[in-house]
């Protein structure tokens, strides 16, 4: 019988509370963006504690986590749910991204000698792992790929606020679109794909090029998801592009 003092078995990996807490969040946060867990849908503690096969107190606790950044709701009685965004939730997500990433590269237009340009070959490969993913329509890959190439385009911000708070906009994001998107056999036609294509525009500092392309990319973001939940389209209006003043947006 293997000893329990940690001297004894120096190489074995130690599990301690909090990282399981964080590895049920990971995995529920994974099934909420690929919309395997649907809007509406009801589950306790106890459920989520047998299918991982752990004790219920860092379900629990994940779970509080989880309610906290508005990926569940709390149940008084019943457990938790998740969400229900609406497609007003929806554009304000977008709107909110649009704002977020546009205010990512003025303040990397102000300081491209400090860009973290030694990082740039790591985010090309989540580029690349993102746009094969979204080309092939693959989902469950898709949105963890695109998730991490976002992170790491956030983080060179070097303000965690600014990274945290878009990581948590494109998980709302894909808990939203996902629940549309899942199922069909036409998914590639509805993902973004010009990851790589961004990051050459990085390179060249072509802020006016990268500014285009966001706006683009959110506006498109807006018209597939009305095509698929048969709204009407909204317009999000073009954030000032770098380096321009009020009077030149006129």
């Amino acid at each position: 019988m293997p000893s329990g003092r940690a001297s004894d078995r120096p190489f074995a990996p130690v599990v301690q509370r909090s990282s399981l807490r964080e590895q049920v969040a990971g995995a529920l946060r994974d099934e909420l963006m690929a919309g395997r867990l649907g809007a509406g849908r009801h589950f306790t503690v106890k459920e989520i504690a047998d299918l991982y096969g752990v004790s219920a107190t860092p379900v629990r606790e994940a779970l509080v986590d989880l309610a906290a950044q508005g990926m569940l709701v709390v149940e008084p009685g019943r457990g938790f749910a998740v969400p229900r965004f609406t497609w007003d939730d929806f554009v304000d997500i977008v709107e909110a991204r649009a704002l977020v990433i546009d205010g990512v590269f003025r303040r990397v237009h102000r300081r491209w000698a400090g860009f973290h340009w030694d990082a740039v070959p790591s985010l090309r490969r989540r580029a690349d792992a993102a746009v094969r993913a979204a080309r092939a329509g693959q989902l469950d890959v898709l949105v963890g790929c695109d998730r991490r190439f976002w992170g790491e385009l956030g983080a060179f911000t070097g303000n965690r606020r600014i990274s945290d708070y878009l990581d948590w906009l494109r998980v709302q994001y894909w808990i939203f679109a996902s629940g549309y998107l899942r199922g069909r056999e036409d998914i590639a036609a509805f993902c973004w794909s010009r990851h790589l294509e961004l990051v050459d525009l990085i390179e060249a500092r072509d802020v006016a090029s990268i500014h285009a392309m966001l706006h683009a990319y959110n506006q498109e973001s807006l018209e597939q998801m009305a095509v698929l939940c048969d709204r009407p389209l909204p317009q999000v209006p073009s954030p000032r592009e770098p380096g321009t003043s009020p009077q030149a947006t006129q």
